[in-house]
């Protein structure tokens, strides 16, 4: 983000990536106007979106459903927890800390786990005995093989990412192939994988519904306090990102 001189008047948002750049070039079709610049609507541009999309398309996600987030503390994990609850679910979100526990109360999370204080495979086996209808999962490993042994008849799986593998804390691979397939058989349950990009037509809509649940106050975009500024700082950002000390997004200052 750039401190933007009171000459210049019109902002738009898109959603697309461009980390670490101080200038794109974005085709008009992309673009949609802002009512401000403010800092809570930079996480919805990518973020958010790609949690709205995943959600409905890849989850076909509904109302009165078992809805579980991995990382829902994190940048988009925050808006997967908060649509499913406007959605009218009971959501369940699994986080590494007391105070992501705290943040995730906060937002109206039903059941915020700290999967490093509780097993999140025997709270789930016991609180939840029919299983998950519909996971939005991004972390992989054992996180990963919890929702597995966990999803309800008929429930869903959207694959969102591995993040526990980009920086080797993947745990205990789960098993795949035979005993994979056969517990997804025999809960009539599906795998679902999304990439945000495969949807470009839809990004435009969904970004200016979610700015305007942002302005009606449905809706927190939350930002990690912590300041980084310039070039220079992105590595000490993502070292943050990666130490999974982020409480919701992290914004880099040019």
């Amino acid at each position: 983000m750039h401190d933007i001189p009171p000459s210049i008047t019109l902002f738009v948002l898109f959603p697309d990536i461009g980390a670490f750049s101080e200038y794109l070039e974005v085709p008009a079709s992309k673009i949609i106007k802002s009512p401000e610049l403010s800092p809570s609507l930079v996480p919805l541009t990518v973020c958010a979106v790609s949690a709205s999309l995943a959600l409905e398309k890849a989850g076909e996600m509904k109302s009165n459903e078992i809805v579980f987030v991995s990382a829902a503390a994190g940048a988009t994990g925050q808006f997967a927890v908060q649509l499913a609850k406007l959605a009218g679910n009971h959501v369940i979100g699994a986080c590494s800390s007391d105070e992501k526990v705290a943040y995730l109360k906060s937002l109206g999370v039903d059941r915020p786990i700290n999967y490093k204080k509780e097993d999140l495979n025997a709270v789930l086996k016991k609180e939840y005995p029919n299983g998950i209808d519909l996971a939005f999962e991004g972390v992989g490993g054992d996180m990963f093989k919890a929702v597995l042994d966990n999803i309800a008849i008929f429930g869903r799986i959207i694959v969102f990412g591995n993040c526990s593998h980009y920086h080797g804390d993947a745990g205990n691979e789960p098993q795949y192939g035979y005993q994979q397939n056969r517990k997804m058989q025999l809960r009539s349950a599906s795998l679902r994988g999304f990439q945000r990009r495969h949807h470009p037509k839809d990004e435009p809509e969904h970004l200016q519904r979610l700015v305007k649940l942002v302005q009606e106050g449905k809706l927190k975009a939350g930002i990690d306090p912590t300041v980084f500024q310039g070039f220079e700082s992105i590595p000490k950002a993502l070292e943050r990102l990666y130490e999974q000390k982020n409480i919701g997004k992290l914004i880099v200052r040019l």
